[in-house]
């Protein structure tokens, strides 16, 4: 195998092309969806590949439990410098956990106190709080069964029209019918796991917001109210946010998203034609992106493959 061995853990690199086309080109409802499930298929082989490559570099270490046929030429031969990336490999492995062990104890602990901070409300759609500070958000729901709610405080309404109170809510309400948290939520873990992945980070968060805004344009018939709310909200907000969940931790840039708005709304169709220079490109950055997952997996495959043919019955 020699160095694709470590093929896993830079592919991800690749990526990013995909993610500026993406962003400009497709349709953001399918643009979130494509960049959420390459960065997840992409993290998952880097993470796979790092736990391997640390157990094929530490299985000769003394005291080891690992079989003894595990630290074996033959096996150690399938990674260059077994033993610095083995040894390498767990303060890395650590830091990948403490840093999504993170992400989710934050999850968690946003999701407790925004539970505090609804308790005693009416169960409605629409929760109001009596906030002299401006902000609104999508609090998804705690259970399969239960609905999600929009938050939203009474300084942020004060500061719209009723226009652009009915574009905010149907904003809020397309990420909890799009299940926006979890796309999200993902994304942010595969960062995580990978800072490699940290751009498709950024380009999932800025197109679910932009699939959002479309849907808020539809419900309420008017791409330039759904603008003009946007760029309200954030004058009001002055940039600072509530601490909700990792999810909806950044809204956007607010001008791209404005200036979306008042340009024409994106075609209807996800993938632009084949035929086209965009649809092409689009194509050419897919095709590379799923050789460098496949790759990914056949290197972090192999390496298991070696592992359990010498490890005894």
């Amino acid at each position: 195998m020699g160095v694709f061995v470590f093929l896993p853990l830079v592919l991800p690199l690749t990526a990013w092309p995909v993610a500026r086309l993406a962003e400009h080109h497709l349709h953001p409802r399918a643009a979130t969806r494509l960049l959420t499930a390459v960065a997840a298929v992409l993290a998952v082989c880097s993470t796979l590949c790092l736990a391997l490559l640390m157990v094929v570099g530490t299985a000769q270490l003394p005291g080891n439990p690992l079989p003894d046929t595990w630290s074996d030429p033959e096996v150690r031969a399938a990674v260059p410098y077994d033993g610095i990336a083995g040894r390498a490999a767990i303060p890395a492995l650590l830091a990948l956990l403490a840093v999504c062990g993170r992400v989710l104890l934050r999850h968690r602990s946003v999701r407790r106190r925004a539970a505090r901070a609804l308790a005693g409300l009416p169960d409605t759609p629409v929760a109001v709080l009596p906030d002299p500070e401006p902000y609104a958000y999508a609090l998804p729901a705690a259970a399969r069964r239960s609905r999600g709610r929009i938050v939203v405080s009474r300084g942020m309404l004060a500061r719209l029209g009723p226009a652009e109170r009915r574009a905010l809510f149907a904003h809020e309400r397309a990420h909890l019918a799009g299940r926006h948290d979890r796309l999200l939520l993902v994304a942010h873990l595969a960062a995580a796991a990978n800072p490699f992945l940290r751009p498709l980070r950024t380009a999932v968060t800025y197109s679910a917001e932009r699939w959002a805004d479309e849907e808020a344009a539809v419900r309420v018939g008017s791409r330039r109210v759904v603008a003009r709310a946007i760029g309200r909200a954030a004058l009001a907000s002055g940039g600072a946010r509530p601490a909700v969940l990792p999810a909806f931790a950044v809204a956007g840039p607010v001008p791209r998203r404005v200036a979306a708005l008042l340009a024409p709304p994106p075609p209807p169709r996800a993938w632009p034609p084949a035929g086209t220079a965009v649809g092409l490109a689009l194509w050419g950055a897919v095709v590379g992106v799923t050789v460098s997952a496949l790759s990914s997996a056949n290197s972090a495959l192999t390496l298991y493959a070696v592992l359990k043919a010498t490890t005894p019955l």
